[in-house]
């Protein structure tokens, strides 16, 4: 994933996840211009992907793993709240559903996934003071 936001309501970051990281990876760099930097994921690495400007990353390629490797390809947007709890549990009472509960690294922090009313996915993410680098779960 890319930097945590301290501002709620804001979008966190982008990631996409396939089955090659590698090969996706290079077609961005040349679609778009952006860098990769790596990150290790458990034997294998994701990458950060970072525009050509700028040193925070826009949107983390990350390989289907674990649930993932079933699915098609996906981008899956990351946006920030105050309270995860709280805002998962309100997805719920909304007619949403929580698909996974938090989860995270202490690097990362807590975030989960969610499905709306009408079926799309969203990942929220607690806000932090700083801006700290951010890993996928495999598994969504």
């Amino acid at each position: 994933m890319t930097e945590k936001s301290s501002k709620a309501g804001t979008i966190g970051g982008f990631d996409l996840t396939v089955p090659n990281a590698e090969s996706i990876r290079d077609f961005y760099a040349a679609v778009v211009g952006w860098t990769s930097e790596p990150f290790a994921t458990g034997g294998y690495d994701d990458y950060f992907m970072i525009p050509a400007e700028g040193a925070t990353p826009v949107a983390g390629i990350c390989h289907a793993r674990g649930e993932s490797a079933a699915l098609p390809p996906y981008w899956l947007a990351y946006v920030v709240v105050d309270n995860l709890a709280a805002s998962l549990k309100r997805c719920a009472e909304q007619g949403g559903a929580v698909i996974c509960s938090p989860f995270g690294e202490p690097s990362c922090g807590p975030y989960g996934v969610i499905q709306d009313p009408a079926g799309a996915y969203l990942t929220l993410m607690e806000a932090e003071s700083e801006p700290v680098p951010t890993e996928t779960n495999e598994s969504v």
